[in-house]
């Protein structure tokens, strides 16, 4: 059996719908970050949400993408409801709006689609994985070199509230480029990824 002293693992986690998880409500035009993230591992969609209509103003969130890399991205604001980013992030630096907010605005994640995160950044392998499936099917998906890379492994989920088990040869899947991860949040509760570190 080959040596694998150096594996590490890492929990991806779907966090679930949070209006106020990245800024509690807050009247400033730069929001006070209150849980800038990962969460749970994995990248999520920002949600704004307000009582009153801050649809006037723009709101430039900034942060990182399922890769790490840095991504910035103008949303407007709501109107007495909540309006949703289109990227998704992994992490949340600012988000500042470019006039006075007409009343507290809150921020928060939507917790629902295809989230990704970062296995390991630089060659490595997938040793094993382990975890809870939900009661409805999906993949967790692998991917080489980025998000959107090439897929090399591809673990189904059943359909039914199971643990995620799957055999992965001794040698692992090699990753030669970095392993990025893609979690059905409506199919998984949660997955440990075990890899070379």
């Amino acid at each position: 059996m080959p040596n694998v002293s150096n594996v590490k693992s890492k929990y991806f986690e779907p966090q679930g719908v949070s209006a106020a998880l990245v800024s509690a409500s807050d009247s400033n035009q730069t929001l006070d970050i209150a849980d800038g993230g990962p969460y749970g591992n994995l990248t999520e969609t920002i949600t704004l949400t307000s009582s009153a209509d801050n649809s006037a103003n723009t709101f430039a969130i900034t942060g990182t993408d399922g890769n790490g890399d840095a991504q910035t991205e103008d949303v407007t604001g709501p109107n007495a409801g909540a309006v949703s980013s289109t990227n998704k992030y992994l992490t949340v630096t600012s988000i500042v709006s470019d006039a006075a907010i007409a009343t507290d605005i809150q921020a928060g994640i939507l917790g629902t689609g295809d989230l990704t995160g970062i296995v390991f950044a630089g060659r490595t392998r997938i040793r094993g994985i382990t975890g809870t499936s939900k009661a409805v099917a999906g993949n967790i998906v692998f991917k080489n070199t980025s998000i959107t890379g090439t897929t090399l492994l591809t673990i189904p989920t059943t359909g039914a509230v199971d643990a995620i088990e799957p055999y992965i040869p001794d040698n692992g899947v090699l990753f030669d480029a970095g392993a990025y991860i893609t979690v059905p949040a409506t199919s998984v509760t949660g997955v440990t990824v075990f890899y070379d570190g």
